[in-house]
């Protein structure tokens, strides 16, 4: 705590942005503005095993559901990332913002950059956990996975591709428990929490990158699916970025690791 006291239950709620209604987890309030962006196809559950303990390190953090994820209204057929980013500063209005940090995960963190590539007034710090600058042999391997809408069948076998899809995406990780609430989710809004994938993968994310001109952590670790790849993205501006691991884990190094990935990203904000 740093002077001042803070409320660390986590509440959840709505505010209207441009793609509908946007639901939330705060906590913390009363501390230092930053917005969580989560990965495909989750949501803002994404950062619960952080959230208390980034309100204690003096934060009002802010999860958001993007637009078809979660609880938040899908962003309209013709969505581009801008669309998505476009939540951000209606989160500033909600709250009485007018700046923030950014932490965005995978889909959140080209999200997150693509706001502070366009708004680096309205950006203190970012950082960019685990980024997609995918090569071809990258880009074929995801194609793999079950991105796309998930079709009832008769059977109820597409409850099982859901589920071997999840495990087959984290290897290593055997918190079963997590794996069926994670697989739930994406079930849940799989209609159209894919659709930003797409987006991610056919944007010129060397051209959002080198438009950066905001403090920025690459950060990531060493059992994630896009460790190879934020490394590369490092090597882009490595006298620009700034650069963090941690050892191990997979992409859901935020509920295997929460206070070491806190412990970072505190670091980075606070330097």
């Amino acid at each position: 705590m740093r002077g001042y006291t803070c409320d660390m239950a986590i509440r959840r709620g709505y505010f209207d942005g441009p793609t509908g209604q946007i639901h939330y987890r705060t906590t913390g309030e009363g501390g230092e503005p930053l917005v969580l962006l989560h990965q495909s196809p989750l949501s803002s559950t994404q950062f619960e095993a952080v959230l208390p303990a980034l309100a204690a390190a003096g934060f009002h953090a802010l999860a958001l559901d993007m637009p078809g994820f979660g609880m938040s209204d899908a962003a309209p057929e013709s969505a581009t990332l801008d669309d998505y980013a476009s939540i951000i500063p209606a989160a500033f209005a909600a709250f009485g913002w007018t700046h923030a940090h950014l932490v965005g995960h995978h889909t959140g963190a080209v999200v997150g950059a693509v706001y502070a590539a366009a708004q680096p007034q309205a950006v203190d710090k970012l950082v960019l956990n685990g980024f997609p600058l995918l090569s071809q042999a990258e880009r074929d391997h995801f194609a793999t996975f079950y991105f796309g809408p998930k079709q009832p069948v008769a059977d109820g076998s597409h409850f099982l591709t859901a589920w071997q899809n999840r495990l087959r995406s984290t290897p290593g990780w055997s918190d079963i428990a997590l794996m069926h609430r994670y697989t739930v989710e994406a079930l849940h809004r799989g209609a159209t929490n894919w659709k930003a994938f797409p987006l991610v993968i056919g944007t010129d994310l060397t051209t959002v990158l080198q438009k950066l001109s905001v403090p920025t952590l690459l950060f990531t670790n060493t059992g994630e699916d896009l460790y190879d790849s934020t490394r590369r993205t490092r090597e882009l501006r490595p006298d620009f970025f700034a650069y963090a691991e941690l050892q191990g884990g997979s992409h859901d190094i935020i509920d295997e690791q929460p206070q070491n990935w806190v412990r970072e990203v505190e670091r980075f904000l606070r330097a």
